[in-house]
Order: structure tokens, then sequence, then C-alpha cells
């Protein structure tokens, strides 16, 4: 019964986890969408606001990689 408890209660954990994943997919979206609305007002910052749109990309994907390495620290340690 323990065995079963446990088993259950680290692929609640892994889901729950994982959820971060979602939340970093929605923070990608809204990273991009604000770069297209930034560019459509200001063509002439183009450079620089790519370059913000990445730093943007960067934090946010290493958000959802932290998430994915608990997820499966979670589940298979």
């Amino acid at each position: 019964m323990t065995e079963f408890m446990l088993l259950a209660s680290k692929n609640i954990g892994g889901g729950l986890a994982a959820i971060g994943l979602a939340g970093a997919g929605a923070g990608i979206g809204t990273v991009f969408g604000s770069l297209l609305q930034a560019y459509s007002r200001n063509p002439s910052l183009k450079k620089e606001l790519f370059i913000y749109a990445l730093l943007g990309f960067a934090l946010t994907e290493v958000i959802a990689l932290f998430a994915l390495m608990i997820t499966f620290l979670i589940l298979f340690a």
C-alpha cells in the first residue's frame, strides 16, 4: 500500500511541476506579441527591440527548463 502511495505522490507532484511549462509558453507568446506591437509602433528600433525580445525569450525559456528539470527529478529520482 505504501509503495502505491509513493508512486501516486510522485506522479501527482510531477504533474503539478509540469504546469510551469504552460506558463512559460504563455510568457513566450506575450514576449513576441509585445515585440510585434512595439515594432509596428516604431520600425526604426527593429534591432534593439529584437535584442530585448531574445533576452525575454531566453529568460522565459530558462523558467520552462527549470520546471522540466524539477518534473524529471520528481518522477525519476
